[in-house]
């Protein structure tokens, strides 16, 4: 995969150009060095993802218990004392091992999106290879260009006993749906999603749900707000303008400092993308028509066409929206009862910047929340008391690029996560595995249950080594 990604990389860039014309540079970054990057993670930490992961032996358990009521003697039982030593697994398996052993669940799919087409198509495919699982791929035919290109080098370079790639629109996907896999990882929207879980709930089979939701930013006034701004807007337009699952949509700041951001945004998106943004080559353009329409439904709303402050110019012929800026719409317009996934950002006022909590919680959970500020007491009670897939302070997107933090919904906005070794585990059953020898076999386990046996087994369940040792002696507890 590494050297297919290297060897076409010039027609992956032309394949994204036809699908959203998105800037060659942006599709690098988000695309190409993040397959590249996920390849190179797995190809590094693989054999240290694959070995089992041993648990605490209880051969120390028991030593620790012992040691824990000599502690709690000498220390005239203080209980406290007792209870820091005190082992947290049962004496019932004593003599014995564990581990935890990830094996292949076998056959998935993966139905990809349209946005980023090539990266969200193969970096599930990388963690579900790595976890030795086959693999079909269903590339959104909305990125037809990036489909066909998938189709062919992917037949090319990879080893078409494990991987196939199946394109198509709905009927293809609906009997795709039909067939029985061993994990389904779907990326899109909650309708599809649904359609997705209930094909897969006639065969019981697990599903990775990765939706999107509208995610909030909320600005304090105290920021630095050349910096904030900068970094809104790059995660916001300069993520395939807005059509982007963990992208800005919606702004929450107070009523006060409103202005002061609108007029910070206004100069920076000038310097950015220029005085007329239809013309920038920094922007990627609507994916196509129907959304398009559905975009402009949004804009042509009457309860926010006078609210824009900022753009709203369109261009059916070459799909392209300007970036838009929407000040105080109503809470009960089109705009903000549904993912926007596109180029315009409400921007919703409170008297109180914690005012905004109940803005956001008055929602379904997003799959990305946003905080620029420098209170680490509101920092704090922001990572606390709001529920999202991911969070990320005093900048927007880049926590998608850290291996290490999984990456999934939360809620409405999807369930299951991947990235790094998330995605090995994600595609990896956990198998619990007990190792036992025929040494140590107690007769108090079996048959018949005397007294002494009944003492013996309940002081053994409870853990009560005190108890086992008196029961042994057949002396009653005191």
């Amino acid at each position: 995969m590494l050297r297919m990604v290297k060897e076409k990389e010039a027609e992956i860039v032309e394949a994204l150009r036809e699908d959203l014309a998105k800037p060659e540079l942006e599709s690098f970054i988000s695309e190409i060095s993040m397959t590249r990057n996920a390849c190179n993670l797995a190809l590094k930490e693989l054999k240290n993802w694959m070995k089992p992961e041993k648990v605490v032996y209880n051969s120390y358990c028991v030593v620790r218990r012992i040691f824990s009521y000599i502690v709690y003697f000498f220390s005239n039982g203080d209980v406290r004392i007792w209870h820091m030593f005190q082992a947290k697994t049962s004496l019932t398996t004593f003599p014995s091992s564990a581990e935890i052993v990830s094996e292949p669940l076998g056959v998935v799919l993966i139905i990809s999106a349209w946005n980023y087409p090539f990266l969200l198509s193969l970096d599930p495919v990388i963690g579900a290879i790595a976890a030795g699982n086959a693999v079909v791929l269903k590339p959104s035919e909305i990125a037809p260009a990036t489909s066909s290109l998938l189709a062919r080098v992917v037949e090319r370079y990879l080893d078409n006993s494990a991987i196939r790639v199946v394109e198509g629109a709905v009927p293809e996907t609906s009997a795709l749906l039909e067939q029985k896999w061993d994990k389904i990882l779907y990326t899109g929207n909650g309708r599809v999603g649904r359609i997705v879980m209930a094909a897969a709930a006639k065969h019981l089979t697990p599903v990775v749900l990765e939706l999107g939701g509208k995610s909030p930013v909320v600005v304090d006034p105290n920021v630095n707000l050349k910096v904030a701004t900068r970094r809104i807007i790059s995660g916001k337009w300069g993520c395939n303008n807005g059509q982007a699952c963990i992208a800005a949509d919606y702004i929450i700041t107070t009523k006060t400092f409103a202005p002061k951001l609108i007029d910070a945004l206004k100069s920076t998106l000038e310097e950015f993308f220029g005085k007329d943004p239809l013309e920038s080559k920094e922007i990627s353009r609507i994916v196509n028509s129907n959304h398009f329409a559905r975009l402009t439904k949004l804009l042509d709303d009457e309860k926010v066409s006078g609210k824009i402050v900022l753009g709203g110019q369109r261009d059916k012929s070459r799909l392209k929206i300007a970036p838009t800026l929407l000040l105080d719409v109503p809470e009960d317009s089109l705009v903000m009862n549904e993912e926007i996934f596109g180029p315009l950002l409400p921007i919703v006022t409170v008297d109180n910047i914690k005012d905004s909590f109940s803005v956001i919680k008055s929602r379904t959970k997003p799959l990305a929340a946003y905080l620029f500020t420098n209170d680490k007491n509101f920092e704090k009670e922001f990572v606390t008391s709001i529920s999202a897939g991911g969070m990320l302070i005093n900048d927007t997107v880049l926590h998608l690029a850290c291996p290490t933090l999984p990456f999934g919904g939360v809620g409405e906005s999807g369930f299951g996560s991947y990235h790094g070794k998330f995605s090995f585990d994600a595609f990896s059953h956990k198998k619990a595995v007990l190792y036992r020898s025929f040494a140590g076999d107690a007769s108090a386990r079996y048959p018949p249950f005397t007294p002494k046996k009944q003492r013996l087994l309940k002081a053994l369940l409870n853990g009560d080594l005190l108890g086992i040792i008196l029961a042994l002696f057949g002396w009653p507890r005191a």
